[in-house]
């Protein structure tokens, strides 16, 4: 289903507005190096999905944790976004942890073993020619 261009710049705007406040007013030191990836709105802008990551949050149990920490601070950053925006209503967040770097960073990783393992094998064909 296409995205209408209200939607996706209401998006793209929330997603610069949260990475700005979680930087800036958000004071939980369990909050460190947050990066917003994403943000979808839902099609009546009731809700807005988030898709966060975090240095240092790599084992599921703590991307649970670092979730449940946002998801209660997001009275605190809906309001925020609020008090910036025009908007007859704000979005409701929901926070989901962006496990596109972990699990891009692991293919890429595959990639270059895969790519080793080719040209070592090409390196023994050769020599037994």
């Amino acid at each position: 289903m296409k995205e209408h261009g209200r939607a996706l710049r209401i998006a793209d705007h929330l997603r610069e507005q949260l990475a700005d406040i979680i930087r800036a007013e958000m004071r939980d030191p369990r909050v460190g190096m947050v990066s917003v990836n994403d943000v979808r709105v839902s099609r009546d802008l009731a809700y807005a999905d988030v898709f966060v990551s975090a240095l240092g949050v790599d084992d599921p149990q703590s991307q649970r944790e670092f979730i449940k920490v946002l998801e209660h601070a997001a009275g605190f950053l809906r309001s925020a976004v609020a008090r910036d925006n025009t908007l007859r209503t704000t979005p409701k967040l929901r926070f989901h942890y962006d496990e596109l770097i972990v699990e891009g960073a692991r293919i890429e990783t595959l990639i270059r073993r895969a790519v080793a393992a080719d040209e070592d094998s090409q390196r023994r064909r050769g020599d037994e020619d």
